[in-house]
Formats: C-alpha cells, structure tokens, sequence
C-alpha cells in the first residue's frame, strides 16, 4: 500500500515532538496551499498559529492531549482530529486528520 494517503479525501498532517511539519499528503498540502502548502514542511507550526491557538498548541506539546473540534470557514464545516503519536512508547508530535462533514449528519448510538 503505497501512498494510499494521497487518495483519500480528507487532509493528514504529521508534525514532530516540536512541533515541526515532517508530512503532508495531497489533500493537506492543497488545504493550506495560500500558505505555502509543501513548503511548510520543517516549519513550525507554532510560528503558523496566531494566539489563542498557539498558547494552546505549546499546551499539547509538553503535554500531549487529543484535540477535537468543528469549524466552519466559507460555508463548509470541517472536523479537525488533532492526536498525539508515539514511536517507542515516547510522544513523537501529533497527527492532524481535517476532513469536510456535512451540516447536518445522522448521529447513531450502538448499545452493545
């Protein structure tokens, strides 16, 4: 399964422990193309972020927590799912999934 990350329709971006961009794939580097897209690989997300999020993002570095939230930005709301990763049991940075949800969306309860 080779670069199966650039076919999927929501944008993955990888940062390390840093906060440092190490991976993008198509959709993500697309999503943030008006910023340099690609070329904020070995950025740090922290000179990318204005405050409030910036405080909150140095939070997350020095200790790791997911993040989850919605926004909506030109009309199209988007889930952002910001977690942690670890390689060797030790916090490695965080992985970002940003994908498109509709406005309204069935939500289902499964009792076991």
């Amino acid at each position: 399964m080779k670069n199966w990350e650039n076919g999927v329709n929501f944008a993955i971006t990888v940062c390390d422990a840093e906060g440092k961009v190490l991976e993008m794939n198509d959709k993500s580097a697309a999503t943030f193309a008006k910023r340099g897209g690609r070329e904020l690989l070995g950025r740090s997300l922290l000179e990318l972020h204005p405050e409030p999020a910036r405080s909150k993002l140095k939070k997350m570095l020095t200790e790791p927590f997911t993040n989850a939230y919605t926004i909506e930005k030109g009309g199209v709301r988007k889930l952002i799912y910001q977690t942690p990763w670890y390689e060797d049991g030790r916090f490695s940075g965080f992985v970002e999934l940003s994908m498109e949800v509709p406005a309204k969306m069935p939500h289902h309860v499964r009792e076991p």
